[in-house]
């Protein structure tokens, strides 16, 4: 009898416990439909920490996570959730994700691989035949332009670096040569400023010299001694 209560109680704490994890999930996938991502991804978590077989969970958490642009914890769980699914559709949308996250990193090779294993399991997914395809493409062309998007990347990044120190010597000479022009307009200025000073003193002592000489001079009487 005791084993048979015992049996019973551990199915109500399976089922409860089955119910919470499906709970969270409802829950942050309604805070997903709202765009509230950092809060759908706490749900999914909740439902984890009571569930860490949940693959719908896990799934989940990885759409929440490349929603907040948290590209490699994403991968972490669409990896997780491929290997825990038993839905082949479902599967081939994880490793989809994963391919359009390694695409938007210009990671090709790894994003053709995850492509190809989605189409394997769902051949009639044309997105992501046309993502394989135009990754391949864009492989190609990295190729052709002569060895990686990486080497590619750094030759712009140095050509930039370049015209930037260019552009500051440049306008630290514009500076240098705007200050020395300040400075030969202050001269000049100060040169003009004394030389109409003198002009000036030199009218003045002409006026005076004039009037001194319109003025009729006194004549002096000698005394005989």
């Amino acid at each position: 009898m005791r084993y048979c209560l015992l049996s019973l109680l551990l199915a109500v704490c399976s089922i409860a416990q089955a119910q919470d994890d499906r709970r969270f999930v409802r829950e942050g996938n309604a805070l997903y439909r709202q765009k509230d991502y950092a809060r759908a991804e706490v749900m999914y978590r909740k439902a984890l920490a009571v569930n860490a077989d949940n693959a719908q969970a896990t799934y989940n958490l990885g759409c929440a996570l490349m929603m907040q642009q948290k590209d490699s914890a994403a991968v972490v769980q669409y990896e997780r959730a491929a290997k825990m699914e038993l839905n082949k559709l479902r599967r081939a949308r994880a490793y989809h994700n994963i391919g359009v996250i390694c695409q938007n990193h210009k990671m090709y090779d790894d994003a053709i691989k995850a492509y190809q294993q989605s189409l394997r399991l769902n051949p009639s997914d044309d997105e992501t035949r046309y993502n394989l395809a135009l990754c391949k493409k864009l492989r190609k062309d990295e190729e052709n332009n002569g060895g990686g998007g990486q080497d590619q990347q750094q030759d712009q990044q140095d050509q930039q670096d370049q015209q930037n120190q260019q552009q500051d010597k440049q306008d630290k000479q514009d500076r240098q040569q705007q200050q020395q022009q300040q400075q030969d307009q202050m001269s000049r200025e100060n040169a003009e400023q004394l030389l109409e000073a003198a002009q000036q003193r030199e009218k003045e002592t002409q006026r005076k010299l004039q009037k001194a000489a319109q003025q009729p001079r006194s004549r002096r009487v000698e005394k005989n001694w």
